[in-house]
């Protein structure tokens, strides 16, 4: 067993599998369960992966090193814990207390961080000689810095004044983060969603923003020196409310196609256009044949909605709520779904006549970290695709072309994989 850290009491793992043990019949309503309470305690190196600790209290500890992929510590405390090189991958900290943390060389991808709390605390640190019947106090920030949050979700993350020096934010989500002051210098934030994140006062210099979505993003105050912002995406242009109004009517000639059989209306045309400002006025609605090759979609709500046959070639669907979709027989060669949402959705052959079916057509398009769960991808062709990390878990893939596509980090596509 390694030697204790001063001032900190050491668990082996099997007393942690106890204390774990307890907690997750707490959490799940069984008897004999207890809340896990490790305060100051070392808990370096040992695994805690895919386990329950929600709302547990971890405060100050040490996991140096430590196993967590997949633990769930959602509204945990994690106040003033040394997190540093812990492998977090896919882990969910929701809400969780993570004020003066440091998280410095951790792997976070695909991790959920969603309203967590990263902001500067107070933090007691016990004396090395006389332990924790001697506490020393100190303010720290938030320590992110060389961290990989690739792919992580940061919605609404309260991370004012910390820092995040040389970290990978690559393609996470951070609509609505709270960055004011925050150190992100030669940050990686290479398509990251950044959409009405606050970066008042941030440092920003040599950041990587290419192909990032600052829509929303006042970067006026913000050190910019030095950043690439090369293809980022800016607010929709001041024309864009105005001919909003005219993609509505051409959404409406649509439904009545569809509801007429073809006798009234027309399928909508918005090639090359910008719709993010219809955000969900579109969503639920019948739009079958519906033809937007390469218009501008980012972050609109589609759940719902009936997209038959429509074409999609080269569109921009980053962060689109696509849950619940009928996309059958849909064409999205080389289309960006990078964070997309297509839970449940329908991704199957579209019937033509009796022998005839359109297959729905994925080939060369950019679907990292895409979650499909539970979606009918039945013969549907993904043949080049970049499907980094994406989560098919239940979907229905028989049937389907994954030639050429890049699976690494991949969930629910084992059978492909193996062939």
């Amino acid at each position: 067993m390694a030697a204790p850290v001063k001032g900190r009491s050491r668990l082996t793992q099997g007393e942690l599998e106890i204390v774990m043990m307890a907690h997750e019949r707490l959490v799940s309503g069984r008897p004999g369960g207890q809340r896990a309470v490790l305060r100051f305690v070392d808990l370096s190196n040992l695994d805690l992966s895919g386990r329950n600790l929600a709302e547990a209290d971890l405060s100050g500890s040490l996991f140096d090193g430590a196993r967590l992929m997949k633990v769930n510590l959602e509204r945990a405390s994690l106040f003033g814990c040394d997190l540093r090189r812990a492998d977090l991958r896919g882990a969910s900290l929701r809400r969780a207390d993570l004020r003066g943390a440091s998280l410095r060389g951790a792997n976070l991808s695909q991790a959920d961080l969603t309203q967590a709390d990263f902001r500067e605390g107070r933090i007691a640190i016990p004396h090395p000689h006389k332990g924790l019947s001697s506490m020393q106090h100190e303010i720290r920030v938030g320590d992110l810095n060389d961290a990989n949050l690739s792919g992580a979700t940061l919605d609404g993350l309260l991370a004012d004044g910390s820092s995040a020096f040389k970290a990978d934010f690559t393609d996470c989500s951070m609509r609505g983060a709270k960055l004011s002051g925050a150190n992100l210098k030669d940050a990686n934030l290479a398509g990251a969603i950044l959409q009405d994140a606050e970066i008042g006062g941030a440092n920003l210099e040599g950041a990587c923003l290419r192909g990032a979505i600052l829509m929303g993003v006042d970067t006026r105050t913000a050190r910019m020196e030095g950043a690439d912002l090369q293809g980022s995406l800016r607010d929709p242009p001041a024309n864009a409310r105005q001919r909003g109004v005219g993609f509505l009517e051409m959404a409406a000639a649509n439904e009545r196609w569809c509801d007429t059989g073809g006798r009234e209306g027309s399928p909508a045309r918005f090639d090359g256009e910008d719709l993010r400002l219809l955000a969900a006025g579109l969503k639920g609605k019948r739009l079958a044949a519906l033809s937007a090759k390469g218009a501008c979609l980012v972050g609109m709500d589609l759940s719902g909605a009936e997209l038959q046959g429509v074409n999609f070639e080269g569109a921009d669907l980053r962060g689109v709520n696509l849950n619940g979709a009928d996309l059958r027989g849909a064409r999205l060669v080389g289309a960006n779904l990078t964070k997309t949402s297509l839970r449940q959705a329908q991704l199957g052959p579209l019937p033509l006549a009796p022998g005839r079916v359109k297959p729905t057509n994925f080939t060369d398009a950019r679907l990292r970290y895409a979650r499909a769960e539970e979606a009918d991808c039945a013969g549907a062709v993904f043949d080049g695709a970049d499907l980094h990390a994406a989560n098919f878990t239940g979907a229905n893939i028989d049937g389907a072309s994954w030639n050429g596509a890049m699976l690494d980090g991949a969930f629910g596509i084992v059978a492909a994989k193996a062939a």
